[in-house]
């Protein structure tokens, strides 16, 4: 993740360059091990099982979601679904056959592909560990010995499910059951990669886990699945980043991630979304937290055509603690449509819920948001906050809260502010010899500035310049 800046772009062949999207160079798919054709069906779920060479209960597993798929109806509440085209997308592409433990085994054209995108310098200065993801598959991982020491296990969910099955048994849908959702019903059919962390009790991963994800070919879906376990006491943050190249074909990204933080144990989930603007994002995350633990979702959205994101967390034990701080960035033919969900199930939790969103250039951000607290939750704390920016007359924001509280003795607050960048801002920026794009730049920084001091240091910067750079052009 940690070289999103547009300075990769003069590296880039001239014939894949896209003059608004640093990131939208492509390879061949002609070397890959194994590319199902398109369209789903039961027997593309039945493949897929095989060629992972998968349990019989994870196969019921997939069939379940296959069938969950097929009876519930697209959503039409959210944003526009209508031209997702099943029957041309790829559910399985396997870039190579394994993968690797040493960076210098990784085949060439990914190899590039991560180089540019600057992983494995990442990885070298900051990370304690990284995954990388290449379509449906990991292709290449890692773990830094001191955690690997401390038993911390970090593998892809495929190996997970290899060397752990009984433990993704007991967690495996747990949270987010086949049928919750139709997308996540189509992840539990199809899901490929993704992460598996599980952290021991009373040990702090003190610097991130990394996962970045990269869409290559066109018309595919990427289907990873996440599960974090953070034992008692234990605490890790986990990041994970997106990008994909410029095609003309829409793809699918379907992702659902499952997290468990056990008594007085934190983690944290950021991502850094800057996918191409023919993506459909289509996500579910959530989290139990018991006892006086502590689950923060940090969540960053850019590019994608619509996205569809709603991490949320289920407050189990006494004393628990949501945080979810979202960024959303939407330009021409963009909707994000993102927010969360905060379950109050117990006495003396609480929930924050900060949301940034930027709209200019005609794009629509929504805020859609669920708080629910039930009658056993008393003297729970909620304090949901959106803050929407406009750049321009023709862009467009939305708040949908739904508040469902079964206890008077809680307190609730909800705040919504839409604004515009004012003359007299400008003026004075101006005036000190700003000129007016430098000056609109400070001003959104400024309006998400208490967001991305939530990210470790390098990360900050990155996503700073990842803002600056989506406000390019923006004057007018």
């Amino acid at each position: 993740m940690s070289r999103f800046a547009a300075k990769h772009a003069s590296e880039l062949d001239d014939s894949l360059k896209d003059e608004h999207y640093q990131h939208g160079f492509a390879f061949s798919t002609e070397k890959y091990s194994h590319i199902l054709k398109p369209g789903l069906r039961q027997g593309v779920v039945e493949e897929i099982s095989h060629i992972k060479s998968e349990p019989e209960w994870m196969l019921q597993k997939r069939l379940e979601g296959f069938h969950h798929f097929l009876s519930k109806p697209t959503p039409t509440w959210g944003g526009d679904l209508s031209a997702i085209d099943y029957d041309q997308i790829h559910y399985y592409l396997r870039p190579t056959d394994q993968a690797s433990k040493k960076w210098e085994d990784v085949p060439d054209e990914i190899k590039t592909t991560f180089d540019r995108l600057g992983i494995p310098e990442a990885e070298r200065k900051y990370l304690a560990g990284v995954k990388m993801q290449y379509d449906s598959e990991v292709v290449y991982g890692s773990l830094k010995n001191v955690w690997a020491k401390d038993g911390v296990i970090f593998l892809s969910m495929d190996e997970g499910l290899a060397q752990y099955p009984e433990l993704v048994k007991e967690y495996f849908g747990k949270l987010i059951p086949s049928g919750d959702n139709k997308f996540a019903a189509l992840n539990t059919a199809v899901w490929s990669g993704g992460s598996f962390v599980y952290v021991p009790k009373g040990v702090h991963v003190k610097l991130p886990l990394q996962t970045y994800f990269r869409i290559n070919a066109a018309n595919a879906g990427q289907f990873e699945r996440t599960l974090i376990i953070v034992d008692e006491g234990a605490s890790v943050h986990y990041v994970e980043g997106c990008t994909a190249p410029s095609f003309s074909s829409s793809s699918l990204h379907s992702a659902v991630v499952e997290i468990f933080v056990k008594k007085g144990a934190r983690c944290q989930y950021t991502t850094v979304q800057n996918w191409y603007k023919n993506i459909y994002n289509l996500v579910t995350k959530r989290a139990k937290v018991e006892a006086e633990g502590e689950m923060v979702w940090t969540d960053f959205n850019m590019g994608s055509k619509l996205t569809m994101k709603y991490p949320g967390f289920l407050l189990a034990g006494k004393g628990a603690r949501g945080e979810v701080l979202s960024m959303a960035l939407a330009g021409a033919g963009q909707h994000q449509d993102t927010g969360a969900k905060a379950i109050h199930l117990a006495p003396y939790t609480s929930s924050t819920i900060i949301s940034k969103s930027i709209s200019k250039n005609g794009g629509r951000t929504s805020y859609r948001g669920l708080v629910h607290v039930t009658p056993a939750a008393e003297n729970s704390k909620n304090t949901v906050i959106c803050d929407a920016l406009l750049l321009d007359p023709e862009s467009r924001s939305d708040t949908y809260p739904t508040d469902r509280i079964m206890n008077s003795r809680v307190q609730i607050q909800h705040e919504a502010t839409v604004s515009k960048i004012g003359e007299e801002q400008l003026f004075y920026l101006m005036s000190r010899g700003l000129n007016e794009e430098t000056a609109r730049k400070m001003i959104v920084n400024g309006f998400i500035d208490d967001v991305i001091k939530k990210l470790p240091l390098e990360y900050a910067v990155e996503m700073n310049r990842l803002i600056d750079h989506e406000m390019e052009g923006s004057i007018g």
